[in-house]
């Protein structure tokens, strides 16, 4: 890596990065109370600046951040190296070291370190070259592309090349690269601050094969995207977390090869933004992890019917979110071909509080799920939930006017819509009969009571109880229990639990939630100290 000693004579608007800080330069010349040339650096950081591009009452160049700006000397910063020098750097050899490893270990016959002299050595080097298929020059400070007639003779076959966090500062720069790479399908340049250039559709030919871009932390628009998006004629995934995407507008004519959208981390409006991506053609997967979604809604059919939108998606990730009802689920029925889903929100969603209840739910709310949370749903698992939801709102069924004799089931539309697939299941299932939901009350209270051992690790002389808590039971509330046992101020109590499964004490230190929020089963330990 290299410093300068002298400026570029570009040097306004390039990167630099100094003592590991990234950031951007402003302004080169002299500052009246300091004698010589000054860089003014914008830093990617602001903590890491002073002020805000004013020194001494005078402005010496604009900073987005009042405190993200500071004046540093020229030989501090490193402008980068190019891409063939960071390239050789990371997996070459130079001289007559020998031949080495992926790794960059020498490789050894016996003890000895294999050497090879003159063009014989040349020649085994250009073959490491020729087969390097995947590479990685990430946070090697690469700015340019130096020989570009070299770059095409040199690595020829690179598949998957990741240039994230480097020195770029605009897309023609990497086209430069690129664009003698004529293999390239992935591609990496996240944490590369790239100015988009006045004809994207120019640097078509330096992307022409790509199939995966990860453009992540560049402070990306939507806006943005669709500008720069002619530049990737056949591109098929985009990964494109945490920018600044809030906005969606519908692609025209760009992004209608994408199969797998990733928008995660992103501060998304509202779920009305999804619209605007809906029609994609080819859409398999959408990654709406973290985005602030509150609900999702297909407004184009009722509720037992099959939106057009997403068309051909089969995975959907939107945990991390803030949806709170299941009506969310509901509309997922919509989808056409939903066959996989991320939703790990469960402490979140309406009343339920028991994680294994909200899977059977969604299991049995969507038909077609093959996959929840990464985790395969078998057949029995699939029908132990659709049998169970059958039974547990049966009541509220007959409530709606549904009936045992088809010709006079008529549930509301009101049940209809918060429930979409009832009728399904009794089509499958048959209606529940009045006994099964008699028993579904009658133990409704005995399965929410958990049987526990309290114990007094610190007091042998307490006798072990054994006592019988509903899971929706507060930690508050069992101190207040414990209280009236052991005659201990509850503030002074502090509870711990032993799982019957596992071998470890685990901490329950939060007030206010419920035994079910620590997963603790009947069987269980709870011990007291104090």
């Amino acid at each position: 890596m290299t410093q300068s000693d002298c400026v570029p004579c570009d040097a306004v608007g390039r990167r630099i990065v100094y003592r590991d800080e990234y950031g951007t330069v402003r302004f080169v010349g002299t500052v009246p109370s300091a004698a010589g040339i000054w860089l003014g650096v914008e830093w990617d950081n602001p903590e890491r600046g002073k002020h805000n591009g004013t020194h001494e009452g005078v402005q010496y160049f604009q900073c987005s951040h009042p405190t993200g700006a500071s004046f540093i000397r020229p030989q501090k910063a490193s402008f980068g190296v190019d891409f063939l020098t960071a390239l050789k750097d990371r997996y070459g050899q130079e001289g007559n070291q020998g031949i080495q490893d992926c790794r960059g270990n020498p490789l050894r016959w016996g003890k000895k370190p294999i050497e090879l002299l003159g063009n014989r050595n040349a020649e085994v080097k250009q073959r490491w070259f020729d087969a390097l298929m995947i590479v990685s020059i990430r946070e090697c400070q690469v700015s340019q592309a130096g020989e570009e007639d070299q770059i095409s003779n040199i690595c020829p076959n690179i598949i998957e090349l990741n240039l994230s966090k480097n020195l770029f500062v605009s897309w023609d720069k990497v086209a430069q690269i690129t664009r003698h790479l004529r293999k390239l399908e992935d591609l990496d340049l996240s944490q590369n601050k790239l100015a988009i250039v006045s004809n994207p559709v120019s640097l078509s030919d330096a992307f022409a094969n790509l199939k995966a871009l990860a453009i992540q932390y560049n402070g990306l628009t939507w806006a943005q995207v669709l500008e720069c998006a002619p530049m990737w004629p056949v591109l098929e995934r985009a990964h494109l977390s945490s920018n600044a995407i809030s906005v969606l507008e519908r692609p025209v004519g760009v992004l209608q090869s994408l199969t797998l959208l990733d928008l995660s981390s992103n501060p998304l409006a509202d779920e009305n933004q999804l619209v605007h991506i809906a029609y994609l053609p080819r859409l398999e997967q959408l990654i709406l992890s973290n985005t602030g979604l509150t609900s999702l809604h297909f407004d184009d059919v009722e509720s037992d019917g099959k939106t057009a939108m997403f068309p051909k998606l089969t995975f959907l990730a939107i945990d991390k979110n803030r949806i709170s009802e299941f009506s969310t689920v509901n509309e997922l029925n919509k989808l056409q071909s939903l066959e996989q889903l991320k939703f790990s929100d469960y402490d979140l969603v309406e009343c339920e509080k028991n994680p294994k209840t909200v899977r059977q739910l969604i299991i049995a709310k969507l038909g077609h799920l093959n996959v929840l949370n990464r985790t395969d749903i078998s057949a029995d698992e699939r029908k132990g939930a659709e049998l169970d939801y059958r039974k547990r709102f049966g009541k509220d069924w007959l409530k709606a006017g549904g009936h045992q004799d088809p010709e006079k089931n008529r549930p509301d539309k009101e049940f209809c819509a918060e429930h979409p697939r009832y009728q399904a299941l009794i089509e499958r299932y048959g209606p529940p009969e009045d006994s099964e939901m008699e028993q579904q009350k009658l133990f409704a209270l005995k399965n929410q009571l958990l049987a526990l051992n309290i114990r007094c690790p610190d007091s042998p002389d307490q006798n072990l109880l054994e006592k019988k808590l509903p899971d929706s039971m507060t930690i508050q509330k069992v101190k207040g229990l414990l209280h009236r046992l052991f005659k201990v101020p509850g503030a002074e109590l502090k509870l711990t639990y032993i799982s019957s499964k596992m071998d470890m004490e685990i901490d329950m230190d939060n007030d206010l939630k419920p035994l079910s929020y620590y997963s603790i089963e009947s069987g269980d330990c709870i011990l007291v100290r104090w």
